[in-house]
């Protein structure tokens, strides 16, 4: 696929909140046990957002270290795109908070709402501007609270979730065939159910019978998940080896959502390639939902797991339910 100029991502940045939530404390809130989570889940601990702060401040920390990560200036960015599902408020975006923050004005600046997919989604966006010759410079971040949405009384979701944000700077170039080379998309709203929080949208407004009943809680159908997750990620992975003719053994990174280990090896095990292969943190972080696949594509990047000129694949899998993947050629 030839074209003129490409889009590379110049930087990536994250950041964690300090407050670091254990299975050990888990197990003094609800009935579980750290050998229960880590069997089934993979995971050991979670960052959590202190009271006071929220997910700009999040995405904000982390833009900053992608933006000095890469060749620019915060000034030489010229769009915000912002992937959460929890945001500040309602309005304005978190995209426009974070664009405050970073001192930016007369940009656009905005959020996009594809929970788990959010940063796939977002690269893809970038992507298609900054190949247009749009933009130069666009700004993705990935900034989530879900500690917000946790019920910590329900066993069965409390132990997954985690703050955190990633970001990454999206910069045009001329040389071609480089960075994003493209993505593969999708979302199927007849599942968004076994997904999802009830309450406090204009569907069921912010009532006491909506808090009482505890409906502004992330509500999960884990079961069912668990098999659509591995099986729209193993399909998204495929078609982008598809669109673009590529083997397998092509690829030398694999950065997927952090949603739960045993996804992550159905992954591996259904796309025959080795679990060696993919990068894994949920051990630390737990599901951060948008922020996960960010995050992990910074720590691989400085811990020397991704090198020049490597073929990189992101994928992930969320509620709507959304999933897709971006293939990337690492440029520096």
């Amino acid at each position: 696929m030839n074209k003129m100029g490409s889009a590379f991502i110049n930087g990536t940045g994250s950041y964690l909140p300090e407050k670091v939530l254990t299975n050990r404390d888990l197990e003094m809130m609800v009935d579980t046990s750290d050998e229960w989570i880590t069997t089934r889940t993979g995971i050991k601990e979670r960052r959590i957002c202190p009271a006071g702060k929220c997910s700009s401040d999040l995405g904000y920390e982390a833009s900053l270290k992608a933006i000095e990560n890469s060749s620019i200036n915060v000034e030489d960015i010229e769009m915000i795109i912002c992937a959460t599902i929890t945001p500040d408020m309602y309005f304005p975006s978190t995209g426009c908070m974070i664009q405050k923050k970073l001192g930016l004005n007369n940009i656009p600046s905005f959020d996009i709402s594809a929970a788990c997919s959010g940063f796939i989604y977002g690269l893809e966006i970038a992507r298609n501007f900054v190949e247009n010759k749009k933009y130069k410079n666009i700004l993705v971040v990935a900034a989530e609270c879900m500690s917000r949405l946790t019920d910590y009384t329900d066993r069965n979701t409390c132990v997954l979730l985690g703050d955190g944000a990633g970001a990454a700077v999206v910069s045009y170039t001329e040389k071609e065939n480089t960075g994003i080379l493209g993505s593969y998309i999708s979302s199927s709203g007849k599942y968004g159910k076994l997904l999802y929080v009830p309450a406090g949208g204009s569907l069921l407004p912010a009532s006491f019978e909506t808090v009482e009943k505890r409906l502004h809680f992330m509500k999960m159908e884990g079961p069912a998940l668990f098999k659509i997750a591995v099986q729209t990620m193993t399909e998204s992975v495929l078609a982008i080896l598809k669109d673009f003719n590529l083997k397998k053994e092509d690829i030398s990174l694999i950065v997927p959502h952090q949603a739960n280990l045993r996804i992550i090896s159905s992954v591996s095990k259904n796309l025959g390639i080795p679990l060696e292969k993919f990068f894994i943190n949920i051990e630390k972080y737990g599901n951060m939902s948008a922020a996960c696949v960010p995050v992990a594509l910074d720590e691989a990047a400085r811990e020397g797991r991704i090198k020049q000129g490597d073929l990189i694949v992101t994928v992930a899998f969320g509620a709507g339910l959304t999933w897709g993947a971006n293939l990337i050629r690492w440029e520096k």
